[in-house]
């Protein structure tokens, strides 16, 4: 089921419905002609209407929804995708308890109508059940090709590889847009965007799958180019909250773009009070880090000295991109009662890493 965007063929949300379950609901709402669609995965849905034949129209269109996909499109290819984070099958033995405790409140139906709910109800459980039970391992579906994993909070080295580079490509679009448009805004990185719009700009970049206006599902391999990614989509016109997804691709890597293996030696190389020895010593442990880490950390240091040089119209200075981005690529593995004195240094090393750019990374890299 897709919702239609006034004026724009594509649409601006969709529901898995192959699956899904249509229940009257009045004791949901006070307000008459309820009922509540449950999709596979669990999200729920209440749709009203004052108009008995409205309601009507809309559950019978609904319903015929569902059976045409059950039909055309099998469940178990979208389920391969839709159910990897379901959790378990603890939402399957809730659905039935839940459902079957409000039975006795539901509006009265016909006999008929009820038993063929029921039925169709413990069909789809029934199905659910075995393909879980049997589905092959998540390592195996990745092998395969038929399961990719998402681009926020992949490990940077699996994100890398599966692109074939050592900079991730969400991290060049993004810089490529600030460079584009977002250079002269004041208070660039600093300013927070749109939690929504970030977040729906995630969803975009994380999709498995994308519905078509006819019901019909598209994978990644089946997107068209018209339909990838672009940055330069009025939807995302607000820079800062192509800033604001940036820092949180970074902040939700599973493992910073700072190793913790090297957060301990870069702190206490900040520490050094021979400036020269200090550089030198920043140089080392930059440079030996995992290629991805590496280069990802030269290309953004790169780009945050350009967002500096217009520093007079976006009062980007060093010490403010250093306290943006130092606990933004660098942590700790735990947290401790150091945090707040480790979030000096972390900006600090920042702070030394833009300002030696070219004495730490050298002329060739």
């Amino acid at each position: 089921a897709v919702l239609q965007k006034p004026g724009n063929s594509k649409p601006e949300s969709s529901v898995d419905l192959r699956g899904a379950q249509l229940h009257w609901a009045n004791e949901l709402s006070s307000k008459k002609n309820v009922f509540r669609l449950r999709t596979v995965t669990g999200n729920e849905f209440l749709l009203q209407s004052e108009t008995d034949s409205v309601i009507m129209e809309w559950y019978n269109t609904l319903q015929s929804v569902i059976d045409r996909l059950d039909r055309e499109n099998p469940l178990d290819n979208v389920l391969l995708y839709s159910l990897r984070r379901a959790g378990s099958m603890e939402m399957l033995d809730h659905s039935g308890d839940e459902d079957d405790g409000r039975a006795g409140h539901r509006p009265s139906l016909p006999r008929s109508a009820s038993n063929l709910e029921n039925s169709e109800r413990k069909r789809v459980k029934s199905r659910l059940k075995k393909l879980i039970q049997k589905r092959p391992p998540l390592q195996a579906l990745q092998e395969k090709g038929l399961i990719k994993d998402q681009v926020f909070g992949c490990r940077l080295e699996t994100l890398c590889e599966r692109e074939k580079s050592t900079v991730p490509r969400f991290v060049r679009m993004c810089t490529e847009a600030v460079e584009k448009r977002g250079l002269e805004t004041d208070g660039i990185y600093r300013v927070s965007g749109n939690l929504a719009v970030i977040q729906k700009l995630r969803f975009t970049v994380d999709h498995e799958r994308a519905v078509s206006t006819d019901g019909r599902y598209l994978f990644p391999e089946e997107l068209v180019q018209e339909e990838k990614l672009n940055l330069d989509d009025s939807q995302w016109e607000d820079i800062h909250v192509i800033t604001g997804a940036l820092k949180l691709f970074f902040r939700e890597l599973p493992e910073p773009l700072v190793p913790y293996s090297s957060f301990a030696d870069i702190v206490e190389t900040v520490k050094m009070s021979d400036y020269l020895e200090k550089v030198d010593r920043m140089r080392c442990l930059v440079l030996s880090m995992p290629a991805p880490n590496r280069d990802t950390m030269h290309f953004m240091i790169r780009h945050l000295r350009r967002v500096m040089e217009h520093s007079d119209s976006n009062r980007m200075t060093t010490q403010n991109i250093g306290i943006v981005f130092g606990p933004t690529l660098m942590r700790p593995e735990r947290d401790n009662v150091n945090m707040a004195i480790n979030m000096v240094y972390q900006n600090q090393a920042v702070e030394l890493i833009l300002g030696e750019f070219e004495r730490i990374f050298g002329p060739d890299l």
